[in-house]
């Protein structure tokens, strides 16, 4: 009889004294191990939970920070929120999409709020994703156990995110859905467990460093698998989004519950 599953949300004390929502989705009685669930640049979304309800049916403790909760950030950095935000900038062409004029012609066009979220989710992109990382070392710390399982799935930005901070921190499997590599590529010498890059074949500012990643995970002699969908394209793994490629994801489910049976014990 398959366990019951059960999940709600919870608070951890993260690096700067905030309390953080999180949730959490675990079977009753044991688990085989924790894994950290990290986000797209949406947040603790649906598709978020249901990925950490799926974990939780495969045996593992699932945990999903959610990093836009500290006060006064819950009210303003919704999914939808954010999506207004981003649109005009994903109408200009890719060539335009950093430039300042271009920029400052859409933040003229936009309301206080649209301003904020544009100016930390792409401007102070950089400064957000530290803040990020030292909010999920906060949730490892209080976590990790010697001798038990520990693996990092993330999605997109969630996925770069969980690259780095595999890096620093020591986990048995880390699973990287097209996510950006480290900003240090050297970093990944770092790395002390399993790495799997999962990406899209139409995803070129993802893919333009894979080479690279390659390369130092030959030169490091590190753990490493990667699997590249031809045809498909970033996200595609979220089945809640307009680049949801359903075979595509059906595999690499199948991949993913086979590596992280692997390697968290």
């Amino acid at each position: 009889m398959a366990k019951k599953i059960v999940d709600n949300m919870s608070k951890y004390r993260t690096f700067d004294g905030n309390d953080l929502d999180l949730f959490e989705a675990y079977p009753e009685g044991n688990s085989k191990g924790k894994i950290i669930v990290v986000s797209e640049i949406w947040g603790l979304s649906k598709f978020l939970k249901n990925f950490s309800k799926r974990l939780a049916e495969q045996g593992y403790h699932a945990l999903a920070p959610d990093f836009y909760s500290r006060p006064g950030d819950r009210e303003i950095f919704t999914e939808p929120n954010i999506m207004d935000a981003m649109r005009p900038l994903w109408t200009l062409p890719e060539s335009k999409r950093r430039d300042p004029e271009a920029i400052k012609e859409i933040m003229s066009k936009s309301s206080e709020e649209t301003r904020k979220i544009f100016q930390t989710v792409v401007q102070g992109r950089e400064e957000m994703e530290k803040t990020m990382i030292k909010d999920i070392e906060a949730l490892y710390n209080l976590h990790y156990k010697e001798g038990t399982g520990m693996g990092i799935v993330g999605f997109c930005m969630g996925g770069g995110l969980a690259f780095q901070v595999s890096t620093q921190r020591k986990f048995d499997a880390s699973l990287i859905f097209y996510g950006a590599s480290p900003r240090k590529i050297d970093d990944i010498a770092g790395i002390k467990g399993a790495v799997f890059g999962i990406y899209a074949g139409e995803d070129g500012s993802i893919n333009a460093s894979l080479d690279q990643v390659v390369s130092r995970m030959v030169q490091f002699k590190k753990d490493f698998e990667m699997k590249l969908y031809p045809g498909t394209y970033h996200a595609f793994f979220n089945d809640t989004g307009m680049s949801y490629n359903k075979p595509a994801a059906e595999d690499a489910w199948e991949r993913a519950k086979e590596f992280f049976g692997r390697y968290i014990k």
